[in-house]
Parts: C-alpha cells; sequence; structure tokens
C-alpha cells in the first residue's frame, strides 16, 4: 500500500476552539450536522453565541476535509486547528466515556462552563491574558531563575482539574507552580476568589490542556483589578507545548486529554501518579475507575483493582468526616456508615438510596441533591409530605433529602373554653403522636419536659423572631448531616429552616470542606433576629420564594423575606413571589421557575 493511501485510511483526533460572535447559530449547528455526518466523524461539537468548541476523530483525510470546510468561514480566521494522528478507538467503555462512540452536536449558553454562580455573567473574554506561544513560554520559564526583581516574580498557575494535574503538570524548580486542585472547572473561580493574595503583583503564567479554560479563566483574575493584570496563558496549550518540545522542556508527567487517547506523553517517560490505594507509580486512566461519591476520575493500579471495590478519591477523603477504609465491597457499606454518627432522622424522596453508590465504570443518572430544612414544629416525614407535589415535579432534575433538625420540641394544645364539656380532657398519649423538631429555640428553651404542656396564649405569628438560640448546635449537627449524607449540590429551606440556611450561606467562605454546597432554595425565609445583614453581602446564588402581599403568609411576613433576599448579591439572586400563603407552590407559573432555576446548575 503506497503511503497516500495508508494516510488516508489513518484515524485522527482534531481539536479547536474559537471564540467569535455568532451571527446565526441554527446555521452553524446545520453546517456541522450536515458536515460532520457525511464525514463519518464522531465526537462533540459545542456551539454558542460567542463561538465553538470541538473535538472529532475520524480518517484524517476526512478530518483535513472538515478543516478545509470550516476554514471558508471567514469566522473562523486565526483559529489554531490540532490534528494528531492516532490508534482508532480500540476500548468500547473507553470511548463511549470520551463520547467517541456517537457525534453530539449541541447549541449551549456557554462553550466551558466556568462560573460556580451560573447566574452571573462569565467575565469578558476581550480582557483575556495575553498569548504565549509555546517557544515564548519555554523561554520564560528558563529565564526566571535570572529574575531577581520582586515585581516581576512568577507563578505558574494550573487551569485544569485535579485528576488531570495528578498526571502532569510544568515543574521548575525556579518557579512556584499553583495546583487548584479542584473536581470541575467551574469551581476555579472560587479557587481564584479565596487565594488571590497568591497571584497579586505577580506575573501569572496560565496553562491548561488546549489553550480555551485559560482563556476565560485569565479574565477572570485580570477582572480582579490593578495588581491582576500582568496575566499571561500558553496558546495552543500543553498540547502545542509538547509539539514543540517532544522531549517534555519543562512538562512532567502525561498531558490528559478528553477523547479515547485519554493522555498524550512526551520521550521522557517519567509517571507522575500515584495508585489511590497503595501509592505505586501510575498514571492509567483506562480501566475509568470513579470515585463513588462525586464521580471524579481516579488511579486506581491494576494489582488494586476488584470487580466489587468502591473508590473515594483525595477530595472527599479530605471534606468529608466519617469516610471509611478504602476500598469497601458493598456488603460492608453498611456495616462502616452504622459505625458513625447516628443521624435522627434522613429520608429522600427518590427510590434510590443516597447511601447506595454506584460503581465505578458504571454510567449513572445526575440529579441534583437538595438537601430539604423544615419549618419550626416540624418533622422531616412531615415536610416530607407537604412537598411531596413538589418532588414529583422535580423528579427528573432533583432528589430532595430530609432530615429532623436537632431540637426536639415538646407537645402543646390549646385548652378549651370554659363552656366546653371537653375542658378537663387530658392531651393524646404521647407516644401515638410524632415529635416535632426546630432549629432555632427561645433563649429560656428547656429540655426537661417533651411531654405535652399547655399553649401560653393563641398563635403569634411573630414568634420566630424570638427564636434565636441553638444555632451552633444546629450547625454542628448539619456538619454531620453533610457528612454522612453528602455531597448536596443545594440546601432547600423552609420559613425557620431558609433562615439558618441564610445564616449558613453568609459564612460559606469559612464552612468550605464541612458544609459546600452550589445554591439554597429560601422559602418564607427570614434573618436571624441577631444577624443584621448588608445589602448584598452574601455571595451564593438563591432563589427566594415567598408570599407577595402582607397577610397572605400568616406567619412570615413579606418583608422579612425580602430583608433577607436583598441581602444577597444582586444578579446572585431570583425572586418568586406568589398568592399562596405559607406553602411552596408547584402550579405554574412558579413550578417553571424554580425548574429553570435548577436546569442552570445540571
Amino acid at each position: 500500500m503506497s503511503d497516500d493511501n495508508h494516510n488516508q485510511d489513518q484515524y485522527g483526533v482534531l481539536l479547536y476552539y474559537k471564540y467569535a460572535k455568532i451571527p446565526d447559530l441554527n446555521s452553524l449547528l446545520t453546517f456541522y450536522e450536515s458536515n460532520c455526518n457525511s464525514l463519518g466523524l464522531l465526537g462533540r461539537v459545542r456551539l454558542a453565541s460567542d463561538g465553538v468548541n470541538v473535538t472529532v476523530g475520524g480518517k484524517l483525510s476526512s478530518l483535513e476535509s472538515h478543516i478545509a470546510a470550516v476554514k471558508s468561514n471567514s469566522l473562523f480566521g486565526g483559529t489554531d486547528f490540532k490534528l494528531a494522528s492516532s490508534h482508532s478507538p480500540l476500548d468500547d467503555k473507553v470511548a463511549h466515556d470520551c463520547g467517541f462512540t456517537t457525534l453530539s452536536i449541541r447549541i449551549v449558553k456557554e462553550l466551558v462552563t466556568f462560573s460556580s454562580h451560573p447566574l452571573l455573567n462569565p467575565p469578558d473574554i476581550s480582557n483575556a491574558g495575553q498569548h504565549l506561544s509555546a517557544a515564548e513560554f519555554h523561554s520564560v520559564l528558563q529565564s526566571a531563575g535570572q529574575v531577581q526583581d520582586e515585581d516581576k516574580k512568577l507563578v505558574l498557575l494550573d487551569a485544569r482539574n485535579l485528576y488531570e494535574t495528578r498526571i502532569g503538570k510544568f515543574q521548575t524548580a525556579s518557579v512556584e507552580t499553583l495546583d487548584p486542585g479542584i473536581r470541575q472547572y467551574s469551581d476555579l473561580p472560587t479557587w481564584i476568589d479565596n487565594n488571590t493574595e497568591q497571584l497579586r503583583g505577580k506575573h501569572v503564567l496560565m496553562y491548561c490542556t488546549g489553550g480555551i479554560r485559560c482563556e476565560i479563566a485569565s479574565a477572570y483574575v485580570r477582572s480582579k483589578g490593578a495588581a491582576f493584570e500582568n496575566v499571561f496563558q500558553l496558546f495552543g496549550g500543553i498540547q502545542r507545548y509538547l509539539e514543540q518540545f517532544p522531549d517534555g522542556g519543562f512538562f512532567r508527567g502525561k498531558n490528559f486529554v478528553f477523547d479515547h487517547r485519554i493522555s498524550v506523553g512526551s520521550l521522557d517517560a517519567d509517571i507522575l501518579g500515584s495508585c489511590l490505594l497503595c501509592g505505586s507509580s501510575f498514571d492509567d486512566y483506562s480501566s475509568r475507575c470513579r470515585c463513588m461519591y462525586c464521580r471524579m476520575l481516579v488511579l486506581v493500579c491494576n494489582n488494586c483493582q476488584t470487580e466489587e471495590a468502591l473508590y473515594v478519591c483525595e477530595l472527599c477523603q479530605k471534606h468529608r468526616n466519617g469516610v471509611g477504609s478504602i476500598p469497601f465491597a458493598e456488603d460492608s457499606k453498611t456495616k462502616i456508615l452504622s459505625q458513625q454518627i447516628e443521624l435522627k432522622n434522613v429520608s429522600s424522596d427518590s427510590t434510590l438510596s443516597p447511601q447506595i453508590p454506584w460503581r465505578h465504570g458504571t454510567a449513572c443518572p445526575r440529579k441534583l441533591r437538595i438537601l430539604c430544612l423544615h419549618g419550626f414544629r416540624q418533622n422531616a416525614s412531615g415536610f416530607k409530605g407537604r412537598t411531596a407535589s413538589l418532588a414529583k415535579k422535580l423528579k427528573n432534575i432533583a432528589e430532595l433529602v430530609f432530615t429532623d433538625a436537632p431540637h426536639e420540641l415538646p407537645f402543646i394544645y390549646q385548652p378549651s373554653s370554659e363552656s366546653s364539656p371537653l375542658q378537663n380532657c387530658s392531651p393524646p398519649l404521647s407516644e401515638n403522636c410524632k415529635r416535632k423538631f426546630a432549629w432555632l429555640v427561645a433563649p429560656d428553651f428547656s429540655r426537661s419536659d417533651m411531654d405535652w404542656k399547655v399553649s401560653d396564649g393563641p398563635f403569634d405569628p411573630n414568634q420566630y423572631q424570638q427564636q434565636t438560640d441553638g444555632f451552633d448546635v444546629s450547625l454542628a449537627y448539619l456538619k454531620t448531616v453533610f457528612s454522612q449524607q453528602g455531597p448536596f449540590d443545594g440546601i432547600l429551606g423552609f420559613s425557620q429552616g431558609a433562615a439558618l440556611a441564610g445564616s449558613i450561606c453568609a459564612q460559606r467562605e469559612r464552612l468550605m470542606g464541612e458544609i459546600d454546597f452550589r445554591f439554597v432554595i429560601l422559602c418564607s425565609g427570614f434573618s436571624l433576629h441577631s444577624e443584621k445583614f448588608e445589602h448584598g453581602s452574601i455571595s451564593c446564588p438563591s432563589l427566594h420564594i415567598f408570599g407577595s402581599d402582607l397577610g397572605k403568609d400568616r406567619q412570615i411576613v413579606k418583608q422579612a423575606s425580602i430583608d433577607l433576599a436583598v441581602a444577597f448579591e444582586d444578579g446572585c439572586s431570583v425572586i418568586i413571589e406568589h398568592d399562596s400563603g405559607h406553602i411552596i407552590p408547584t402550579r405554574s407559573p412558579y413550578i417553571d421557575e424554580i425548574k429553570d432555576f435548577l436546569q442552570r446548575f445540571l
């Protein structure tokens, strides 16, 4: 066979992205569907109003034809097409996991989901860091040791996820490499926010796999102000660098790629990764082992892999108190969990228990997990019943998990009037009644008598203003819930549960690692009497649901819920006002607005 014929049949992988204003997304979608299908290309194409992000595989000749067709569109001028020959996908499991068994073309809001606050706009791409070619990037690192000027101190910032940096990264003795150790790219802005002092006044050299993640991330760093203006990014990413420096240069290990190749190495055979269990040198992700909790890829060597094993990644081990030894089989999972702190009652509306994880290497449906906090003098069972309609309408996108509050309350009853012949009747037996709980209690609260007591007066709609104690106990309790029952994507709080959730949001940064969540839903909420939040002082995506007019909610006045809502950052919160009283509405249009909020986090 001639070389020309051989090249025509050889398989390859093509990666490229382009930020540009797309005037007609539907027309571009039609082009990609027609072109890719006719050329037999498989992989992922993402289209947005501000550009495209493409990873496809097929015959090299077909990929070259695709490049020519794309180049004919003036929108793609200056695009860096990364084309590499490779073996065709041989492992069906790996090919399927990497999206190389089908062609997926979709219109999306963002080419890469950057913000952990999906209600906020991403940074302006025009403010991205200056591009450095592979040769320029290498030269800067090479001369870094000779630079003594503190004003030009360099730091390397890796914009990739932990499972990528495990097996390869830039290393040089003269420049510090900052590895955020994040699960997903959308966690990066939070890391940047929490580590600005490591970047302030420095010359920041950013890098990622192919360059696209650095475009947005570098713009975000530069948006911090004048002290963060010296940001540079490796154009074409690690891929272009390894092409320029096949011996690896300053890059050690392997470059993780998002296709069936899994990783691409240099001529240097160094192995940076290590087995999660035995610690031996290992960097092969082809087994697709995943963390049982967060589903992130983990490295487990061939000797340590067993069919029934479940694995816990480094991040979940670090942030989940009480996680048992690893690996462990499913039949020992219950035993391990039973040795942990017992919770009063945790229940879920899902038919899949949150305690039973998915085995590594298998696909699982990804729903949002939301921890639900009931109101004053309620319990998990009752709140689950009251939200049954909500759970049913959200069943395709969310799983609701319920737990009792830690403060048990006495039973109360209103005595009969003097004219009633029943006035001397005793209250029902306590064992026949479901216990009631609270997240916050009055300062004079006593646990000495949990039986029936006579109410000291008619219902007081302002009673919530006096329930100001017990926060520390509830906070410690929720840390245990998150440790044993997490992770959770969000918290839904109702009435007093919303007040507690609002206070947790205000302390979100301090509680990171113990109570981690991405959003909060506050229904008939209010601020704790002891806390006066400043306008826009709380940074957390939030949905606020409360009655629209004074009197519609006879327990929490509208203004109290508004005062809590305005404490959250502008642009970071959504408000739904309804006319249904002290409930969570599930009819249209309210349920559609709730779904729209949640779908931003899927």
